[in-house]
């Protein structure tokens, strides 16, 4: 790990209005998060169900007792690959304060050291094409853009 202080857990319902800030600070999350005091009910509804699922991780970094990063990791069981599992990540935001120092890759080693421990044979993500740094992040860390992905908002 790059920052030996760094603290990485599993998200606490108290946690929630800092994930939901870090996910709204960017401009695509300006456009689609909704922070509110108090927090929108689907957020606590969505805290709730990931909570409860086992093949769900919402994770947060931890620095010096402020919450710096967040993702959240999906363990998804599959046919394909002889019945592999997959590590899904997604959500994944650094807060400004803390960004180019680390942060993202020691929680990308951590995930992925999770999604190892799982027993998952792969480890996917989805990024928006509008962010090239995320991009060239992701290529440094070894993931490869194999795959053209689709959306379709309901």
């Amino acid at each position: 790990m790059k920052n030996d202080n760094l603290l990485i857990r599993r998200a606490e319902f108290a946690d929630l209005v800092a994930i939901a800030e870090m996910l709204a600070d960017d401009p695509l999350g300006s456009g689609r998060e909704e922070i509110s005091t108090p927090l929108a009910n689907e957020y606590i509804e969505a805290f709730q169900a990931i909570d409860s699922d086992p093949n769900q991780f919402l994770a947060v970094a931890v620095d010096q007792e402020l919450i710096v990063a967040t993702l959240q990791l999906t363990f998804i069981p599959g046919i394909s690959r002889k019945g592999s599992w997959r590590g899904q990540i997604e959500a994944v935001r650094v807060a400004p304060s803390h960004r180019n120092a680390g942060f993202g890759e020691d929680m990308f080693n951590w995930a992925i050291g999770m999604a190892r421990s799982r027993g998952c044979k792969l480890v996917q993500l989805t990024t928006d094409k509008t962010r090239p740094d995320a991009h060239r992040f992701y290529e440094r860390l070894g993931f490869q853009a194999t795959h053209e992905g689709f959306k379709l908002a309901l």
